[in-house]
């Protein structure tokens, strides 16, 4: 199996969006130019809450996790793992566990997981930051591990799903799947709800699978690979799938998204739509950024648009993420855009470290917690 990484549009060097020829990704006279940053009336007024620094992530997404009423744990490249107290970013212990890490963090109140570039999961002690267990899966671990009760769902680069012990690191069970010659090298993990772990694979599959024995519950397609070449038919579910009570939903790259029942699989809907980045939701919409920076927001019911934002072109956005009655993304330059949830309009914007953000935006109390490239952490929140 060949990969590739979402950099820019998707491929190094190698092809563009959809609708780009390759070659101008060559040319600088005619690759496409990122939009600047619009002027904006700001109508909500944005507060850091605090910031701190856990130390740079390299070329991999190392997303951080918040517990709560336990705290908020991230991780650097080098190997730094941190505790932090959610309300003032007070740091708890600060670790090297060893080795150069390449997936980010799952946690909860007692275990926190991270993988490395050797395809070895990491177990660490909440509490004070002791190493519990080391165990090693096939590949390298992009993706953050979930802690799920007393197992740790862990997801590697060759597409292995692997359930291990949370007390000792044993090996559970393992899921495993072919995957197509060419595919996307990237950290999209895998969603729990209910004793079901949701995973998107290459070549645009849905998978749901028990977590008690690692057998497939069902399988659906996002979206179908098409095309005369190998670069044209990676049709890859990309991010985190979407789970509520009785649907999920997922996007691929140069695919679909889709929703589906939850309990077996069947279709409610699919359109058109390519992503490099994947998905979220709330009550009403589903909001996507596509392949070329333009977030849109789409009723979760049926899939029709209600608005589509594109200011923001090539900006390298992350996946909205839904704060009350606004929608926030950062991008490449470290940019936090907050956008109007009803029609997209952006009414606020701040700047980071400048060193882009690639993870996930992770909800902190009422507000937000942003990790950047530099290891810099910010929490933020509305002000009423």
């Amino acid at each position: 199996m060949r990969s590739v990484w979402l950099l820019g549009c998707f491929l190094v060097a190698a092809a563009g969006c959809s609708s780009m020829n390759p070659l101008d990704l060559l040319r600088p006279d005619t690759r496409p130019k990122m939009a600047p940053l619009p002027e904006l009336k700001s109508t909500i007024a944005v507060k850091t809450l605090w910031q701190a620094n856990v130390g740079t992530s390299g070329p991999v997404i190392l997303n951080p996790a918040v517990v709560a009423g336990t705290g908020i744990f991230a991780a650097a490249r080098d190997g730094t793992v941190v505790r932090l107290e959610a309300g003032n970013g007070q740091q708890k212990w600060r670790i090297n566990a060893g080795a150069q890490l390449s997936g980010g963090v799952g946690a909860s109140a007692n275990l926190v997981a991270v993988g490395t570039s050797e395809g070895e999961v990491i177990g660490i002690d909440a509490a004070n930051g002791s190493v519990r267990w080391r165990a090693n899966v096939t590949s390298e671990v992009l993706a953050s591990p979930v802690v799920a009760g007393d197992i740790v769902v862990v997801r590697s680069a060759d597409s292995r799903i692997f359930a291990l012990d949370a007390v000792d690191g044993r090996r559970r069970w393992v899921y495993q799947r072919a995957v197509p010659a060419l595919s996307v090298r990237s950290s999209a993990g895998l969603a729990i709800r209910e004793n079901v772990a949701y995973v998107g694979f290459a070549g645009g599959r849905l998978a749901a699978i028990a977590l008690g024995n690692g057998g497939m519950r069902w399988e659906a397609a996002v979206a179908q690979p098409r095309g005369s070449t190998e670069l044209e038919r990676v049709a890859d579910v990309v991010g985190l799938p979407w789970v509520a009570e009785r649907e999920v939903c997922a996007v691929a790259y140069q695919g679909r998204v889709a929703c589906f029942d939850a309990a077996n699989g069947h279709s409610l809907w699919a359109r058109n739509m390519s992503s490099t980045t994947g998905l979220s939701a709330d009550a009403r919409y589903l909001f996507i950024t596509d392949d070329r920076g333009a977030v849109h927001a789409l009723d979760r019911s049926n899939g029709t648009s209600f608005w589509k934002q594109d200011r923001l072109f090539l900006r390298n956005l992350t996946v909205p993420f839904p704060l009350g009655r606004q929608i926030v993304a950062a991008d490449v330059e470290g940019q936090v855009h907050f956008m109007d949830r009803e029609n997209g309009t952006l009414i606020a914007r701040v700047a980071t470290d400048g060193s882009g953000v690639a993870a996930p935006i992770v909800a902190l109390n009422d507000g937000i917690l942003v990790q950047t490239r530099n290891g810099g952490l910010y929490a933020m929140s509305l002000q009423q």
